[in-house]
């Protein structure tokens, strides 16, 4: 069964109140529980770069906006 995204959309509309709002919940949930596992994987990407020695590090800003 597939559904366009408006005909969703539009079944979520016509949902009643409680079970919008659980909807809601559920979906914000489900986006937090999406961005914690982008930003774990950025994580090891990043600790894997540093490992490998990947990554230059710098404090001084003319070397920062080359980098750039």
């Amino acid at each position: 069964m597939t559904f366009h995204y408006n005909e969703i959309v539009d079944k979520i509309y016509s949902l009643p109140l409680e079970d919008k709002v659980e909807l809601k919940n559920l979906l914000e949930n489900n986006i937090a529980d999406a961005r914690r596992a982008e930003i774990q994987l950025h994580y090891k990407q990043s600790k894997d770069e540093e490992k490998s020695g990947a990554l230059d590090f710098s404090s001084s800003i003319h070397d920062l906006k080359k980098m750039l």
